[in-house]
């Protein structure tokens, strides 16, 4: 019975979502300023290429990273780079916010990554899977900051899938 063992790893639900959404903006970005260049009569293969590179970067800068998580580990993948860390043995949780709120973990080998805490709200196996490796660095005793703003973050999410739950079964 194959299909009854839990994976081994788990991603964010919603990142395919925002790959298309990536893009559906680079290919209207390209079309329109070819159609721009087209109507101008100022459109050459060089230019053409010059659109289609700079629609290729718009696609890179707005490519959601890839969150995955997996027994003990958290891993972060951009466009150029797979930045991963052991939950089991994370020293240090900050949370930074303002204008893009971001969560950064560092682990005892000095790996470090940063993510969005929206990506562990939305996602509650994500979620699971870093409490519990921050539940086993606690009790290893590696993880000396940071464990009020994960108990924080844990509560926020808690509420906000209490509040999901309460709006979907039509009690709120």
């Amino acid at each position: 019975m194959r299909g009854s063992r839990p994976t081994d790893r788990v991603g964010d639900r919603h990142w395919s979502g925002g790959v298309r959404l990536a893009a559906c903006c680079a290919l209207v970005f390209c079309a329109m300023t070819m159609l721009v260049d087209w109507d101008a009569e100022t459109l050459t293969p060089a230019r053409a290429l010059l659109w289609l590179t700079l629609s290729a970067a718009v696609f890179t800068v707005l490519l959601p990273p890839r969150v995955t998580a997996g027994h003990g580990w958290l891993a972060v993948s951009g466009p150029l780079r797979r930045r991963v860390v052991r939950t089991e043995a994370l020293v240090c949780v900050r949370q930074f916010s303002g204008a893009s709120s971001h969560l950064v973990l560092r682990d005892s080998e000095g790996n470090r990554l940063e993510l969005d805490p929206r990506v562990l709200a939305a996602d509650p196996l994500l979620w699971h899977e870093l409490d519990t490796g921050v539940r086993r660095s606690v009790e290893r005793g590696t993880l000396r900051q940071g464990t009020d703003v994960l108990s924080r973050l844990g509560h926020r999410i808690d509420d906000e899938t209490a509040r999901a739950v309460l709006r979907e079964s039509g009690i709120t």
